[in-house]
C-alpha cells in the first residue's frame, strides 16, 4: 500500500493551536516486504543546538568505530516519545491520533535541558545517546500519545516491520525487542529522553560518560512520525509537524 505523508504547520499562541497542511509525497512503509504491521517512532525534532552536539558526538564516535552509522538524512536525530509496532493499515489513523495530541500541548514554547550521555550496551558495543532532563510536559505529551496511539497497535512485529537497506540488511533482536517492550518499559517515570548519537565499544563510552558534561538548552521545531531502522533509527520519515510560534 501507498501511505501518504503529509507535512503539518503547527501555530502556537498563547490561546490556540492551529494545524495547517502544507504538502505531501508518497512514503512506502510496508511496501517491499508487504509487512502488514510497521515499526514506527513518534518523535520529537530538536533545534540546531543539540543537532549540532549530536553530529559532533557522532563524527567522534564514528573515528573509533567506522563501522557505525552517521547522522544524516536517513538517520535523523530526534527525541523518542513513543515506539510501537501498528497496523500499517492504519497508519493514517495513527497519524491523525498524532496530530490531535500536538493541537492539545504545545512543545514550541518548551526549553529542555540535555545533561549527559549513556548508552545501551550490545555485546562488545554500546547505543549511546545524550540524554535530556525529564519535564512534567514532556511526560504528560508521552502518556497522551501512548493513550492515543493505543487503538492501532499490535503487541509484537518481525524485522519486516522494519526499513531494511542493502547496506543495513539486518534488524537485531534487542532492537525488536525494544520497540515491543517500549510500553511499559520506556514510560512514564522510567521515560529516558534522549537524543541517539551512535555506536562504539562499550569500553570507549565508559570513558565519555566519566568526562564532564556541560550542560545545555535547547528548543523544539516540531514533531515527526517515523519508520524505525536497525538501533531504532529514525530511517524514513513518513509524517512531519513543523512548529511556528
Amino acid at each position: 500500500m501507498k501511505i501518504s505523508r503529509r507535512t503539518f504547520l503547527i501555530n502556537t499562541t498563547a490561546s490556540a493551536v492551529t494545524v495547517t497542511v502544507l504538502g505531501g509525497c508518497a512514503s512506502n512503509a510496508g511496501d517491499e516486504s508487504g509487512s502488514s504491521v510497521t515499526a514506527i517512532d513518534t518523535v520529537l525534532k530538536p533545534d540546531d543546538t543539540l543537532v549540532q552536539h549530536a553530529q559532533a558526538a557522532n563524527q567522534r564516535l564514528l573515528k573509533v568505530f567506522p563501522k557505525g552509522f552517521a547522522l544524516d538524512a536517513t538517520h535523523h536525530p530526534h527525541i523518542s516519545c513513543l515506539q510501537r509496532y501498528v497496523k500499517t493499515k492504519d497508519l493514517d489513523k495513527v497519524y491523525d491520533a498524532v496530530g490531535d495530541v500536538l493541537v492539545g500541548e504545545k512543545p514550541a514554547t518548551w526549553t529542555l535541558t540535555a545533561y549527559k550521555y549513556y548508552y545501551i550496551p550490545w555485546k562488545e558495543i554500546g547505543l549511546a545517546g545524550i540524554v535530556i532532563r525529564p519535564t512534567d510536559g514532556l511526560i504528560q505529551f508521552q502518556r497522551k500519545l501512548v493513550d492515543a496511539l493505543a487503538p492501532f497497535e499490535v503487541k509484537m512485529g518481525t524485522a519486516a516491520a522494519f526499513v531494511t537497506t542493502k547496506e543495513d540488511p539486518d534488524i537485531n533482536q534487542p532492537t525488536m525487542d525494544y520497540v515491543e517492550n517500549f510500553v511499559p518499559d520506556e514510560i512514564g517515570d522510567k521515560f529516558n529522553p534522549h537524543v541517539t548519537i551512535g555506536i562504539a565499544p562499550q569500553e570507549y563510552l565508559k570513558q565519555m560518560l566519566n568526562e564532564k558534561f556541560d550542560d545545555f538548552t535547547f528548543s523544539l521545531i516540531g514533531a515527526g512520525t517515523y519508520h524505525l531502522g536497525n538501533f531504532g533509527t529514525a530511517r524514513e520519515e513518513l509524517k512531519s509537524w513543523n512548529f511556528q510560534s
